[in-house]
């Protein structure tokens, strides 16, 4: 009761919907059992007991089998087949099992709103109907047909072709046996019939370390985490009066192996933890850990967006490291790239073989700077996809902070376009719309999921209330890296000290807007690479000038309203620009004046995180108050920091000049003793020695404005940090 062109087709794999010839269907009043067995020279249906319930004849020799089954069949079969050699096995048929994805999750998913998605699309080893296996499961809206591959069926798409659910184009299958640790992609035929190459899961959990490019099957739910006293606690941790200092990490180049090896995820789970305890930062970001296919990209153009990259380990692994800086106190931020992504045959590029997860008008598909495609944040399913990622990673990988790439080149129509090189938006503007409401809708599920957590945006232009919620019309990241401060502030160090007073107001326009955001300080990765040179070989002077500004600027980047980040390697002040195939320069550290720059990094960490005047109002005009920032003759600024209590103040002073200053007269809030607890130029740190000692009394001076004032000696190329004594 089957034609011959039916037959035809599932041998040929060109069947849309086997499922409705496959397995058991009751026809005229009989009960069919029909498989596809290729190899096989004879079947038949048995019992899960073993039991016979009838032969099935073979209706083409490529292995097409059929037969009436007794009604007993209902309650389960399996097929006892025979191959060429003679072996005889008894296997489960997949096209026995029921749909797994009901059509509640999937016109969430339609609607764009499923934000757990990735528990149901994916590979999921499971046990179903007492049968272990894995269900398989994706979106491919535009295919003719979808297979699930892997040497679990000899990479043979005919085999295993999928479910379709038309109104969702989803496509699933549950393969018994199948079970964690094997390997597999889609075979999918495009509209056109054409086969695709072979697609990587985009929501895969686990992938062959590249440039093998198999998707991998992994159980998210065996890890046992042993951090819940930091998650109970981390909304204190990660809170806009918290002090929040962060070690930005390269996975792959921050410390090598005597082999020249990359660190794993578990051996950085001893080293890095500890390194990052010694030097006190509260938090470690990492560079995109996302699987991706070219390692030089630093995981900024990722495939792999649900697994953390094979190159260092397990997805386990991974859940180890950041388990264990967790327990440590230190938080776990990580790079996000929702922006764009790359081209490879195996990834999300025509994936259905249609522009599905891209645009398919190149002025809007194409990012012109990275050679990469850009998300359709319009259509409901790729945003859905992107939202369940973010969820992804906090809530299966516990990470406390999403830093989102490229925020910019999203938010913009014409980002590094020309003229007739990008459309407009519908009310004719260069705002993308869409990438803007993915962005809000982003940023309130994860506050709304996860309020202990945090999201940052990389946003380098004067885009409005990046940082503020979407009920008052803001973005709804919870901070912003202050591009403008890196750009002037290292511009300005970068002058030769006899320049600085002309370039002044470089040093003191970033506190004009400080208020504008929640603003973090980054001192990044961007601005060590690309001939770039190190934050060390930026500076004017002499070796000994060139670390003095390395600890003036530190200081003064400290002491400056907002969050803190350095790039790894600036505490050892290396003089080599970041080299992703190399790791730190470690031997510097054997080097007192570098080994000077690490012990500043390590006091400042503890200074700002015991002063609550160093970060408990930094964002509000509250916490900051300039004593005089206009000696530009001088090239001194001085300021005043102070916490939720005014009262509770730290008074800061840097001199940008080689020159020392003596008698140098400033106002100060009070009177009384003073206590200098930072100078940069301490000779522990490698400075000469300049300074005050360890008090300084304030005199009944006027000056600035105040009734009290300290007469200073401002160390060369150093900052002092001042506290009335208590």
């Amino acid at each position: 009761m089957i034609r011959e062109d039916e037959i035809r087709a599932v041998v040929s794999g060109d069947h849309a919907d086997p499922f409705s010839i496959l397995g058991l269907h009751e026809e005229g009043g009989s009960l069919v059992v029909r498989a596809f067995l290729p190899g096989a020279v004879s079947a038949e249906a048995v019992s899960p007991g073993g039991g016979a319930l009838g032969g099935l004849r073979r209706l083409h020799p490529e292995g097409f089998f059929a037969g009436r089954v007794p009604e007993e069949a209902r309650s389960g079969y399996r097929l006892r087949v025979t191959y060429g050699e003679g072996e005889s096995v008894v296997q489960e048929d997949p096209y026995r099992f029921p749909r797994l994805i009901g059509d509640y999750d999937l016109y969430l998913f339609g609607e764009g709103t499923n934000r757990r998605i990735y528990k149901k699309l994916g590979a999921h080893p499971t046990t179903l109907e007492g049968v272990e296996g894995t269900a398989f499961a994706v979106w491919a809206p535009n295919a003719r047909r979808v297979s699930v591959v892997g040497e679990f069926n000899g990479w043979d798409g005919r085999r295993h072709v999928m479910r379709k659910h038309p109104a969702a184009g989803v496509w699933e299958i549950f393969v018994p046996g199948v079970g964690e640790g094997a390997l597999y992609k889609y075979e999918i035929k495009g509209p056109d019939g054409n086969l695709l190459p072979l697609k990587a899961d985009p929501y895969g959990f686990a992938a062959e370390v590249p440039p093998a490019t198999a998707s991998i099957v992994h159980d998210l739910t065996r890890y046992e985490w042993g951090d819940g006293e930091w998650m109970e606690g981390r909304e204190k941790r990660n809170a806009l009066d918290a002090p929040i200092s962060i070690y930005e990490v390269h996975i792959g180049s921050w410390r090598r192996n005597e082999e020249g090896y990359s660190l794993s995820y578990r051996e950085l789970a001893d080293e890095l933890v500890s390194y990052v305890s010694e030097l006190g930062y509260t938090h470690v970001e990492f560079l995109p850990v996302a699987e991706h296919p070219f390692y030089g990209s630093w995981g900024y153009q990722p495939l792999g967006m649900f697994c953390p990259s094979g190159r260092y380990g397990s997805p386990d692994d991974f859940r180890h490291l950041v388990d264990r800086l967790h327990q440590a106190g230190i938080g776990v931020i990580v790079d996000w790239v929702p922006a764009h992504f790359p081209e490879d045959a195996h990834g999300l590029s025509r994936f259905d073989g249609t522009h599905l997860y891209e645009h398919a008008d190149p002025r809007r598909g194409r990012h012109p700077d990275w050679g990469t495609l850009v998300y359709n944040y319009g259509r409901n399913e790729v945003r859905n996809f992107l939202i369940a990622n973010a969820l992804f990673w906090l809530a299966e990988y516990h990470i406390d902070a999403l830093r989102v790439d490229a925020v910019a080149s999203m938010l913009y129509l014409d980002y590094s376009r020309g003229p007739g090189e990008w459309v407009p938006n519908r009310y004719g503007g260069n705002e993308d719309l869409e990438a803007i409401d993915f962005l809000k809708k982003m940023n309130e599920a994860v506050y709304e999921e996860h309020p202990g957590a945090a999201t940052i945006a990389e946003e380098s232009t004067a885009w409005p209330m990046v940082s503020r919620p979407t009920y008052m019309g803001g973005l709804g990241f919870g901070y912003k890296w202050n591009m403008g401060w890196m750009h002037d502030t290292l511009g300005y160090i970068s002058e030769d000290p006899i320049h600085r007073s002309y370039h002044h107001d470089e040093l003191t326009f970033s506190l004009v807007y400080a208020f504008n955001e929640n603003f973090i300080l980054p001192l990044s990765h961007d601005e060590v690479v690309y001939g770039k040179g190190s934050i060390a070989s930026k500076m004017p002077g002499d070796d000994w000038q060139k670390l003095a500004n390395v600890r003036l600027l530190y200081a003064y980047m400290y002491a400056h309203p907002g969050k803190q980040l350095l790039f790894m390697g600036g505490e050892l002040a290396q003089w080599s620009e970041w080299n992703h195939d190399a790791q730190l320069e470690w031997h510097l550290l054997e080097n007192p004046a570098h080994r000077g720059v690490y012990e500043l990094v390590r006091d400042l960490n503890a200074l700002y995180r015991t002063t609550p005047a160093l970060h408990e109002v930094d964002f509000e005009p509250a916490g900051f108050e300039w004593v005089e920032g206009g000696d530009r003759q001088n090239s001194v600024v001085s300021f005043l920091r102070r916490a939720r209590d005014p009262g509770d103040f730290v008074f800061v002073v840097c001199n940008f000049t080689p020159v020392v200053r003596h008698g140098y007269r400033l106002g100060v809030p009070r009177g009384g003793r003073y206590v200098e607890i930072l100078n940069t130029d301490a000779p522990k740190y490698g400075g000469s020695g300049v300074g005050n000692g360890e008090v300084v009394e304030a005199s009944a001076v006027p000056s600035h404005g105040r009734e009290h004032s300290l007469e200073l000696t401002l160390p060369p190329l150093g900052a002092l940090v001042l506290r009335p004594a208590r």
